[in-house]
């Protein structure tokens, strides 16, 4: 945890890795052989569909994702519920990560389309 920190004050919390497969970008680190992610040094507790979710957006920031690509990334391709309870997920994940859940800076929507992760 201490390098982790170390990195985002001397980069100011941009993108790098960190050690391994670690990577922050902004308030966020994630630790993707760990299965762990830190807003701001401190652990986030997350479902495995959230962490999966958030992995898929967090690794091609820009890219706009629609609910079933979203679906058959977190979930598999197997699950057979209802396309829109991604948007539960999203609001759960959002929630727990964005320091304004109305005013999100990490996990934008794009209307008619799906989602993506803001390159902040």
């Amino acid at each position: 945890m201490a390098r982790i920190r170390a990195v985002l004050r001397r980069t100011g919390g941009q993108e790098q890795p960190v050690a391994g497969n670690v990577q922050a970008r902004g308030d966020l680190t994630i630790d993707f052989d760990g299965l762990q992610v830190y807003k701001k040094g401190q652990p986030v507790n997350l479902t495995p569909t959230e962490f999966n979710l958030l992995a898929v957006l967090f690794r091609h920031p820009g890219r706009v994702y629609s609910r079933l690509q979203l679906l058959d990334a977190a979930l598999g391709e197997a699950y057979q519920g209802y396309e829109r309870s991604i948007d539960t997920h999203i609001s759960n994940l959002r929630r727990k990560i964005e320091a304004d859940p109305a005013a999100p800076r990490y996990i934008l929507t794009v209307y008619g389309m799906g989602y993506k992760f803001n390159d902040v």
